[in-house]
């Protein structure tokens, strides 16, 4: 009885992880490293400044290949690394915000262990980790890590997953995640227990203020702080790079640096603008990828993901998988079908629904905001001192106040000409010269959500009766838990913030 019993055991398995083969011991090594909440363009090698703010990551772009239309599909932290974990859009697994994904979803640790793999990773275990059954081999979270501010301390544990995946003789995947830029942001006064100096620090006169923020003296201060944590953010990454070229396997291993949203700040993360998914994205892959490249056309995403690593690693995986591989792009070569990205959000921390679909190309971004209807009041808890600044400000300064109202409430779609507007100022929704174009994109992310059974499907097609959207809402996400039937007043941030 107990040969069958075994077997139905590896097909349960094997049914459950959608792994059907093994590949050999000598498997190309993957490392993700993920940055917590960093813009893009604080990196020098995406135009940066001041240029030296990231050396170690400037370095390493040298290094390999660097994606100028990479994008996150959703700018939260953790169902952002559910696409990742499951290689599926967020309806499509269940993860529609801090929630888990459906156990019966393959899962991209599952999959690699049983090609053979060790699966280890640092911080953001629980946002990582969207499913039960994901248990890594090797697993250390922010407390462990100098409350994942700590380079050191990465680079110690680091070391020694790579010298038991050496000593085991098994090739790895390593998920390094970082938890700095996220808030609350290097004070050098006031350093969070267990964290590390960076090694470098700034004022408000280093500082260039994103073009979708305005220039005010507290927006400042605020990024000053933003950019302490971003160096050292670039410290751990640069201390993990010295561990895995210490181990003598990097010449065998794929490395991938990402953030997983846009930078923590009002008009950036937890929405769908141009800033808000756009990440950074860096690959190095020494003998496959020529150092020092860029890829300035093709679109990719962290649906991505999951099945290039299959790819690269010769790794048989799951059916049913969202994104497709970009092997090609990093062997250089061509490849259709990368003309458009897709980015949404469905529930945002604290369980608030405000369903978010855009579609992208080189030239213009569409979005369709369902949960617009100038009643639902938005707030997430990326404000902090940057927003107390703008509400200030606002009372004097008309543009300003007018920029907030848009951030709270929002209008039902939004079009925008990246090329001429990237941080999105301008909507162009009803400019007759446009028409065409929007009609093109609106038709695109139909059929995106009609491929991939998106529930707003409906809501979209029905958004000019505000009751039939409102029903469709409730039914897919349940009814709200934050009420707001009257407007809140803006508050100055407190120390407890996040």
């Amino acid at each position: 009885m107990q040969r069958p019993t075994l077997w139905k055991m590896i097909y349960v398995f094997l049914f459950l992880t959608g792994a059907n083969s093994v590949s050999g011991a000598d498997g190309t090594n993957i490392l993700l490293f993920t940055a917590d909440d960093l813009h893009a363009e604080s990196l020098g090698a995406y135009g940066g400044l001041p240029a030296d703010l990231t050396p170690n990551l400037n370095a390493f772009a040298r290094q390999g290949l660097n994606f100028n239309r990479a994008h996150v599909n959703v700018a939260i932290c953790a169902p952002c690394r559910a696409v990742i974990a499951t290689g599926r859009y967020s309806h499509r697994s269940g993860a529609m915000g801090f929630m888990p994904a459906r156990e019966d979803v393959p899962d991209i640790v599952n999959t690699l262990q049983a090609g053979g793999y060790l699966a280890g990773i640092l911080g953001k275990v629980g946002h990582s980790s969207p499913k039960k059954s994901m248990q890594w081999d090797y697993a250390f979270d922010q407390k462990d890590l100098g409350n994942g501010r700590n380079p050191e301390l990465y680079y110690q544990h680091s070391k020694t997953f790579l010298e038991r995946c050496k000593n085991q003789q098994k090739p790895f995947y390593f998920m390094v995640n970082s938890h700095d830029p996220h808030r609350p942001y290097c004070n050098p006064d006031k350093l969070t227990k267990g964290a590390a100096m960076p090694s470098r620090t700034y004022s408000a006169d280093d500082v260039t203020v994103p073009g979708f923020l305005p220039d005010l003296p507290g927006v400042r201060q605020e990024l000053a702080q933003y950019m302490n944590s971003t160096r050292r953010l670039d410290d751990t990454f640069g201390r993990v790079m010295q561990a895995l070229d210490e181990s003598g396997m990097a010449d065998n291993t794929l490395v991938l640096f990402i953030s997983d949203n846009g930078i923590a700040v009002p008009f950036a993360k937890c929405n769908t603008w141009f800033h808000s998914s756009r990440t950074p994205c860096l690959v190095r892959w020494p003998k496959v990828i020529r150092p020092n490249t860029s890829n300035n056309v093709d679109f990719v995403s962290v649906v991505d993901f999951f099945p290039t690593f299959l790819e690269v690693t010769g790794v048989s995986g799951p059916e049913g998988l969202d994104g497709t591989s970009f092997l090609p792009l990093l062997k250089g070569e061509k490849q259709s079908g990368r003309e458009y990205v897709y980015t949404q959000i469905d529930s945002k921390a604290g369980g608030d629904s405000v369903p978010m679909r855009a579609v992208q190309n080189s030239r213009f971004c569409y979005i369709y905001n369902p949960f617009s209807d100038q009643k639902h009041w938005y707030r997430n808890n990326n404000e902090g001192k940057t927003m107390a600044a703008m509400n200030a400000a606002a009372k004097s300064d008309q543009a300003i106040a007018e920029r907030i109202r848009l951030f709270r409430y929002r209008v039902p779609e939004e079009f925008y000409d990246l090329l001429h507007d990237p941080n999105c100022l301008h909507n162009l929704i009803g400019k007759a010269e446009h028409a065409s174009t929007l009609a093109t994109m609106q038709g695109k992310l139909v059929q995106h959500m009609k491929q991939t059974s998106d529930p707003m499907l409906d809501a979209f097609l029905n958004r000019s009766d505000r009751a039939a959207v409102d029903q469709i809402l409730l039914d897919t996400y349940g009814p709200p838990k934050v009420k707001a039937k009257k407007k809140p007043k803006d508050r100055k941030p407190k120390k407890s913030d996040p």
